[in-house]
């Protein structure tokens, strides 16, 4: 077989494995209100979410520092049996504690599976190839999006949420035997060091942290030693990772790519937008399906338009760095999440479906710009022997930006929630909220309790948006910081260093 075709067949497998990953997530968010109705309480939404980003965001840069040393191949298999595995188990899970422990099981694996698809497209395409191949990638998530919500609600409408974890399965494993079958690579043994203690004190201190943020003002007062204890706890922790890092051989978080401003802008931003993303995707069907009281199918096609702009936001910001620099390109991908937030911000129980649609589309757009960018530019900055461990790092902050941002936003709705409540005196209970969330169970409620209900999830969920207006501003701010320096010569300068360097190096990948 020709390598032309073969490399044809490795993308078509990466563009698999990011669809597998993509889709997860629409899915999820839709099915969500339905599994918290099930298998727990409303205050604990957030831990589906924090237990899958928080593996997700410590294994990242850990599998892209292995996908360095040991091949992107090896790794990338790893992470997508794992990814499988984790997603039968969160399909058979029976209570929140099996789906906790299943989702940090699934976040091990996408923590492999997003960044070495990525850093394998970097390795077989040069610098104009890659702008359009990353866009096609990251299309990907566009075209998941238009499937995932709407399959997510005809599961859970029509079947049960246990299949949306199910559809998983077939794709992982396509995509691992087309991996195995077409792509291959050369590494010669080398000296490796994996930074052990970094992600120990990560992954336990942003445990003790995501605890406090979630538990704290609800589970436990935030005067409680458990929770200052955690809090405490956490600063140490991380402090010692930060310290580690400047001195490990081989850090999970290469600290000195900050000082490429590039690099450095692309995180910042990265890091903040990924916290309004996961605010849009976790809230949404919430609003859709609790404040308006439609059906989880309806909740999908809320997500839908956000798909679409997402899809034609990717494609067109592979297109755009290469014409008109990162700066434009990623400024106006800002600007429409800016736009986004702030209409989002702006609803009400009655406010018009087609400005959901409208503000849903816009904001999809924003993001699918924005994000091509910078995954390119994470890549074209640094040399061939880092470019795993930039985009990882990438991806890692933005996982983290989720992370915390889902804790911290899930923390403010329950607490704005039982605010509400205390000032109607309202006697209302988490199984009444419960209720809410399931469309079927919500009839059984009394039309006063509903409409008490609906009122306080819409004053909470208000709240959200506005701190996500705050975040999407400040996002846009320090994107004006990019470089103005012509990101197409410098990607070409590090591709013909790349080369050079690939030459004398200890590995090197290629396609049969």
């Amino acid at each position: 077989m020709s390598p032309g075709r073969s490399r044809q067949l490795v993308t078509m497998a990466l563009l698999l494995s990011t669809f597998l990953a993509a889709i997860e997530v629409t899915v999820v968010s839709t099915a969500i209100p339905q599994i918290v109705s099930d298998l727990g309480g409303l205050h604990l939404i957030s831990w589906i979410y924090a237990a899958y980003l928080l593996t997700t965001a410590v294994s990242t840069p850990l599998f892209g520092k292995l996908s360095d040393l040991y091949g992107r191949k090896n790794i990338f298999i790893i992470g997508s049996v794992l990814f499988v595995i984790g997603s039968m188990l969160c399909g058979l899970a029976e209570n929140m504690t099996q789906m906790v422990i299943y989702r940090a099981i699934q976040g091990i694996g996408a923590g492999a599976v997003l960044p070495v698809t990525f850093t394998i497209i970097g390795d077989i395409y040069n610098y104009e190839e890659r702008a359009k191949v990353q866009g096609l990638v990251s299309s990907i998530w566009g075209i998941a999006g238009l499937v995932g919500p709407l399959a997510g609600g005809f599961f859970v409408d029509s079947l049960s949420w246990h299949w949306i974890f199910f559809i998983n399965i077939p794709f992982g494993f396509i995509s691992v035997w087309m991996i195995m079958a077409f792509f291959k690579e050369k590494v010669e043994p080398q000296r490796k060091k994996i930074d052990y203690a970094g992600a120990i004190t990560f992954t336990i201190g942003m445990t003790m942290l995501l605890f406090a943020l979630i538990t704290g003002g609800q589970g436990l007062p935030w005067s409680s030693p458990y929770i200052v204890l955690c809090l405490v706890g956490s600063v140490i922790l991380l402090v010692a990772f930060y310290f580690i890092e400047l001195k490990a051989e081989e850090p999970i978080v290469p600290l000195e790519l900050f000082r490429i401003r590039d690099v450095a802008v692309s995180n910042a931003v990265g890091f903040l937008v990924s916290g309004v993303l996961i605010g849009i995707n976790s809230y949404m069907p919430l609003w859709i399906q609790g404040v308006l009281g439609m059906k989880a199918t309806d909740s999908g096609m809320s997500l839908t338009p956000m798909s679409i702009g997402w899809l034609i936001g990717a494609i067109v910001g592979g297109r755009l760095l290469i014409k008109s620099g990162a700066r434009i390109t990623a400024t106006l991908g800002m600007t429409g999440v800016v736009i986004g937030a702030v209409w989002l911000a702006s609803l009400s129980a009655t406010t018009p479906i087609w400005v959901i649609i409208a503000l849903m589309f816009l904001s999809g757009l924003g993001f699918g710009l924005s994000f091509t960018v910078f995954t390119i530019i994470v890549q074209s900055s640094v040399a061939w022997n880092v470019r795993g461990a930039s985009t990882a790092l990438h991806t890692f902050v933005r996982t983290l930006g989720q992370t915390l941002g889902i804790a911290a936003f899930g923390t403010y709705l329950n607490a704005s929630i039982m605010s509400a409540v205390k000032e109607q005196g309202a006697a209302v209970t988490d199984e009444d909220l419960n209720k809410l969330l399931s469309h079927e169970s919500a009839q059984q409620l009394s039309p006063d309790m509903m409409a008490s209900l609906r009122s306080f999830l819409e004053q909470g969920l208000s709240n959200v948006f506005l701190i996500l207006v705050v975040i999407a501003v400040i996002s846009l701010i320090i994107t004006l910081f990019m470089p103005k320096r012509n990101v197409q010569t410098a990607g070409r300068q590090a591709d013909a260093a790349n080369t050079s360097e690939t030459s004398e190096s200890t590995s090197s990948s290629n396609i049969i």
